[in-house]
């Protein structure tokens, strides 16, 4: 019976016991993997100190029993001071959960605030999460999550961000990293900055916010927002917000009111739209359908003007060729159309050692100017211009052509114009038809000279042809000498064929044999092939210097004609009576 009464007991005893709850265990807190990586430090860290909460205690069904401060709560570590609505200290791993409120002020001055914070006194590390705001003297810093790292004094961000700074600027980012002591930003990924003059968009951007400078190692964009069409393009530079200057030092390119600037190197200052570039630099003006390569570069935003130095050369791109210049300096510009106020005329200046080449055009001067929007050019200073078979100089010639047919309407000459053509092209005789005035223009039709008018003093030498009824071949009759105060000359076939002397016109045709060869010629005659540029590359040369066409001279039948004049005066001379002497 006595058995039995206490195994009874001994059953009741264990029920009542198994249903007691055992005290809770303080299981220690889990850090996100942010906090294991340890910084290196001289010193071990201190605990956290609790300064001030309004209660206190320990919760068995909350944070793992651990101390739960709340109202006003302030704890301090080492100079930083963490305060928040609620706070869980996990005295053990000296680590700390902030609720509702949350800011952290560091002991240089630099404030976060956030709904939720962690911070492990140990590695002197926290994560700030949710409307988080970083603050110092410099910027501010706004996102989600903040990873914040006290040893060197970063916090590092990968949630997406917008950084205000104190000069006006706007950032975003994905990702970036802060080193609070020397206002390093490291930008990760596309990021954008965002100023009242500009918008820079970059993949790879570090900005220190002390010296205003930023640095980009991958495509970068820095575009104007007064001109959106205006900007700058590299994979590799600086920047300094403070100046305004860019330094571009890989693939760069400066985009200036239609034109663009690319060279090894190159420098813009957006203060004052001044840009240079040096090494393979370019000028490209697509609008214009022509490009200039150089040495040395200098593009001007605000003028909308550019120079290229240093063995520079132009090439006008056209449908069905090009023409090819070159000079020691190329300016071009843009003006106001006076006839249009929102229209421009884009102008192209060449100085020193001008040289041309088109297949069907070829000059060289020592300056030019070129209306490229009228279509009108200017070779200057002792210029020569051959088109086919002819040759023209004087004090000054203009080129008129028509930019979207792309033709060449008329040329003028003004001062000393001389114009000279082969008379026959299919020969090697030194036959040329001449036309000197002190002004001249020139007409074309496709390209090819259709008339020419000589005004002022004008004088002509040219050859006159006539057809064999029989043979129907042309046969040259003779020579005509013209002085008269205007010249008209027509040409048919490329061949001169009518030549009109008016105002005081005195004209003298000769036969062959009545003309000597230096009759045929006027004294300034310079027929320059040595000069004449036949291919493109020759335009790099001071003169190409080929060799002089060697003409045959046919003064057969003035030489024939000569003599028997001669010997005919020998006839006619009276003969002298010989004396005899006595």
């Amino acid at each position: 019976m006595k058995k039995s009464f206490f195994v009874v007991l001994l059953l009741i005893f264990v029920r009542i016991f198994s249903q007691v709850t055992p005290p809770t265990q303080n299981t220690g807190v889990v850090k996100d993997p942010f906090f294991k990586n340890q910084n290196p430090q001289t010193q071990p860290s201190k605990k956290v100190k609790h300064v001030h909460s309004d209660t206190a205690g320990k919760k068995p069904d909350k944070y793992e029993g651990n101390m739960v401060f709340s109202g006003n709560v302030q704890f301090e570590h080492q100079g930083s001071v963490l305060t928040a609505n609620e706070v869980v200290w996990y005295e053990k791993e000296n680590f700390l959960k902030a609720i509702g409120n949350a800011v952290l002020t560091t002991a240089d001055g630099n404030r976060i605030t956030a709904e939720e914070m962690e911070y492990d006194g140990n590695t002197q590390r926290g994560i700030a999460r949710k409307n988080v705001v970083l603050t110092d003297p410099k910027q501010t810093i706004k996102t989600e999550t903040l990873y914040y790292d006290k040893i060197p004094n970063t916090a590092y961000f990968n949630t997406g961000g917008t950084i205000y700074s104190n000069d006006g600027s706007v950032m975003y980012t994905k990702s970036a990293t802060y080193y609070l002591n020397s206002k390093m930003i490291d930008f990760i990924g596309r990021s954008n900055i965002e100023t009242d003059k500009y918008t820079i968009i970059s993949d790879n951007i570090k900005t220190n916010q002390n010296t205003g400078v930023s640095d980009f190692t991958g495509p970068t964009t820095i575009r104007s927002k007064e001109n959106y069409a205006n900007y700058v393009y590299t994979e590799l530079g600086t920047h300094n917000s403070k100046t305004g200057e860019s330094f571009l030092n890989k693939n760069s390119r400066i985009h200036n009111n239609g034109k663009i600037l690319t060279g090894d190197k190159l420098y813009f200052n957006r203060n004052t739209g001044f840009g240079k570039g040096t090494g393979n630099v370019t000028l490209d003006d697509p609008q214009q359908k022509r490009f200039i390569k150089g040495g040395y570069g200098e593009i001007y935003e605000k003028k909308d003007s550019a120079m290229v130095t240093d063995k520079p050369y132009a090439v006008k791109i056209l449908s069905k060729d090009s023409a090819y210049f070159s000079a020691e300096k190329f300016i071009t510009f843009q003006r106001p159309d006076s006839a249009n106020a929102l229209k421009k005329k884009s102008y192209l200046r060449a100085y020193r050692k001008v040289r041309i080449f088109k297949t069907n055009m070829q000059g060289r001067g020592d300056s030019l100017s070129f209306n490229e929007t009228d279509g009108e050019m200017h070779l200057m200073r002792k210029p020569i211009l051959w088109m086919g078979v002819k040759q023209v100089t004087g004090d000054e010639i203009r080129v008129y052509s028509n930019p979207e047919k792309e033709i060449t309407d008329s040329i003028r000459v003004l001062g000393n114009a001389f114009a000279i053509s082969k008379a026959d092209s299919l020969n090697l005789k030194d036959e040329f038809n001449q036309i000197k005035s002190k002004n001249m223009i020139v007409y074309l039709n496709n390209n090819a000279i259709d008339s020419a008018k000589a005004v002022g003093n004008a004088q002509a030498i040219t050859y006159a042809d006539d057809e064999d009824k029989k043979t129907k071949q042309m046969k040259r009759i003779g020579v005509m000498l013209s002085t008269c105060g205007e010249i008209t000359a027509e040409f048919l076939e490329r061949r001169l064929e009518i030549v009109s002397c008016n105002i005081g016109a005195n004209n003298d045709t000769y036969p062959m044999s009545q003309i000597s060869k230096e009759e045929r010629f006027f004294k300034d005659f310079n027929w320059n092939t040595k000069d004449r540029l036949q291919k493109p590359s020759d335009i790099f040369l001071d003169t190409p210097n080929y060799p002089e066409i060697v003409y045959e001279s046919d003064n057969t039948l003035f030489n024939l004609a000569e003599a028997e004049r001669k010997k005919q005066e020998e006839k006619n001379k009276p003969k002298t009576p010989v004396r005899v002497k006595k």
